[in-house]
């Protein structure tokens, strides 16, 4: 079943990959990301964290990274205004748990989800290891996930253990991928799969390459990154919409069709 999540009225903002704290970021970077949570607290009935938020996160018994007190505590605004706020970890910040469910109040999940929102169910995913490939990837993540993982980190000392974790994160940043090859393989081997039954949409992250493929019914979204495209994703009345931040305004990103082989694939389902 679904994941409800009221909405209300109100538009749902969704955000990845902002890697905040990670080498190399532009001047102002925390601040132009406060600005849009900041929006969010204001204008939005849901907020949709799609992992990357953070470019290292991980959880001690009693510390957390240092320099993520001022995004904390504007999300943790946002859910004292009554909105609720839904976390997917991400390739960098699979460790989120119980900090920001338990003293922030958000929704956290250690993986994709279906939501339903505004009458429609949506697919969200970080996007790492989804399709197919990636056989290491896929195996490395279970084990850097498992408690015993977990455990053996939390026994390495803060001081030593986030510098480690930071370096080796930011060496490992996504790196630009060629379109014409990436997008046909998501649309079949991601998209195709998950845009299935009463699922009419999916927003993912991970990529840092902002496209929406639309047709009248279905709706596949990469949401980009607030880190180098400065975008982001919000869905006003059941309508899915990429955004990118130009100067001082969020413009709109036009939406491109499905492929006719995408569309014919999918025969009387559409």
């Amino acid at each position: 079943m679904p994941y409800e999540v009221e909405c209300s009225d109100r538009p749902a903002f969704f955000v990845s990959d902002a890697h905040l704290g990670g080498r190399g970021t532009p001047p102002g970077h925390e601040e132009s990301l406060l600005a849009l949570l900041h929006d969010a607290r204001e204008q939005a009935g849901a907020l949709f964290l799609l992992g990357d938020l953070f470019d290292f996160w991980f959880e001690y018994r009693h510390a957390i990274p240092k320099g993520t007190f001022r995004v904390s505590r504007c999300l943790a605004d946002c859910v004292d205004s009554g909105i609720p706020v839904l976390y997917l970890g991400g390739n960098h910040d699979f460790w989120v748990g119980s900090h920001l469910r338990d003293e922030l109040g958000i929704h956290v999940f250690s993986g994709p989800v279906t939501v339903r929102v505004q009458g429609r169910d949506i697919h969200l995913a970080h996007g790492d290891g989804m399709g197919r490939g990636d056989t290491k990837y896929k195996i490395l993540r279970r084990i850097l996930r498992s408690p015993l993982a977990i455990g053996a980190y939390r026994c390495i000392h803060p001081d030593v253990g986030i510098p480690l974790a930071t370096g080796i994160s930011n060496a490992g940043r996504e790196h630009r991928h060629d379109q014409d090859v990436l997008f046909p393989r998501l649309l079949k081997h991601v998209a195709a799969r998950h845009l299935q039954g009463g699922v009419t949409g999916m927003v993912m992250g991970h990529v840092h390459d902002p496209v929406h493929f639309r047709s009248d019914r279905l709706d596949y979204l990469l949401i980009g990154d607030w880190l180098r495209n400065m975008s982001h994703v919000r869905m006003q009345e059941g309508a899915l919409t990429l955004y990118r931040k130009v100067g001082g305004k969020h413009e709109p990103i036009p939406s491109r069709p499905f492929p006719e082989w995408f569309m014919a694939g999918r025969g009387s389902t559409e």
